[in-house]
């Protein structure tokens, strides 16, 4: 099964838990063993391979025990390269933070401040 955006979470989690199994297997180590040799509980193992939430410093000694973090570096690249915004970058720097509507003190004018919780008023 190919991890795509149509899968729902718990597919997600289900598919990289078999994933890590069958890693685990190819290794031939038990749940204790490789549990101990990434540094994390057994519950914690079992947890990963059935498809339940870990935290992720878990799952990220897990994969470093098994030779797989280096994998995560093309799951997620440090940055998207667009040629566009390649050159945008160059001329002006690399972006620090992203701003919202709500960031724009032109529009916190315009708009008047209400608590949120006020009907509309009607005409």
């Amino acid at each position: 099964m190919h991890l795509t955006e149509l899968l729902t979470d718990d597919a997600a989690l289900a598919e990289l838990g078999q994933r890590l199994a069958r890693h685990r297997v190819a290794r031939n180590r038990t749940q204790a063993e490789l549990a101990k040799e990434a540094g994390i509980g057994r519950a914690t193992l079992q947890r990963l391979e059935r498809g339940e939430s870990v935290q992720m410093t878990s799952l990220i000694r897990l994969l470093r025990t098994l030779g797989l973090l280096g994998a995560l570096d093309a799951a997620i690249p440090e940055t998207i390269a667009f040629p566009i915004a390649q050159l945008e970058r160059e001329r002006r720097g690399e972006r620090q933070r992203v701003r919202t509507s709500s960031d724009d003190p032109a529009a916190k004018e315009a708009a008047p401040w209400r608590w949120g919780d006020e009907a509309e008023p009607t005409r």
